[in-house]
């Protein structure tokens, strides 16, 4: 572990498209409204490289929402052009992942920022190598976890397996946010209330369903429905 001092939480999910970065945009624009210097950083992107810009979408979507100028290679220090897992990619293209670089640039960012929010890929146990996890970085940056789950049916399952990983690992667990894919709002909040019973893991907020992204509203709806006080260092 680098340091538990720091201030920063690691946003992970229960499954892909389930919209990580854009409630970890949200989070991140809200809280740089409130005057706080955040920083954001996405250790590992993939899939095709944008055409200009930041080659990872997901990454130069983050850095826009904090407002920051820090360059690519610090929030983005590995880039996986293909659509794949980091391990399933990094063995395709014969380029294994760096984690001391990325643990090296996320030092560099702790010392720029007064919080920072890192983004995994994937879920918790995402692969990087034969032997380490998205659980493992976690672990080596020291930071809370903020756990992103859709209002789906299965999300208690991959919900409640996805908080006993976090427990194994004694990976501390700041919260859930629910990001509905639901438009009954009843059933999306019946469905927290259950995380919370299952889990013991508070809910940060339920973000309501929104038909695509767009950071001014998600920005509106994480300063509405997240508890953000909880988020601000102190």
């Amino acid at each position: 572990m680098i340091s538990n001092l720091l201030h920063g939480f690691f946003v992970t999910a229960t499954d892909i498209g389930v919209g990580k970065n854009s409630v970890s945009a949200g989070i991140a624009a809200a809280l740089t409204k409130s005057g706080i210097n955040v920083g954001v950083m996405k250790p590992i992107g993939a899939g095709p490289p944008q055409t200009s810009g930041f080659k990872s979408k997901e990454a130069e979507k983050l850095a826009k929402a904090a407002g920051v100028s820090d360059s690519e290679d610090l929030i983005n220090p590995v880039y996986l052009p293909i659509e794949a897992s980091p391990y399933g990619g990094a063995n395709l293209l014969q380029k294994p992942i760096d984690m001391e670089l990325i643990l090296k640039k996320f030092k560099e960012l702790t010392s720029l920022h007064d919080l920072l929010l890192v983004e995994g890929i994937g879920g918790i146990m995402t692969p990087l190598t034969e032997n380490s996890f998205v659980a493992d970085m976690i672990k080596a940056m020291g930071f809370e976890t903020i756990i992103v789950t859709p209002s789906t049916i299965s999300t208690i399952n991959h919900t409640v397996m996805t908080c006993r990983i976090c427990k194994e690992y004694d990976l501390p667990i700041k919260g859930l946010v629910v990001n509905s894919s639901d438009k009954r709002e009843a059933v999306t909040e019946n469905l927290a209330k259950n995380l919370t019973k299952l889990t013991g893991a508070k809910i940060l907020g339920i973000i309501p369903f929104m038909e695509k992204f767009d950071l001014n509203v998600m920005t509106s709806a994480v300063e509405k429905h997240i508890d953000l006080e909880s988020l601000k260092p102190k």
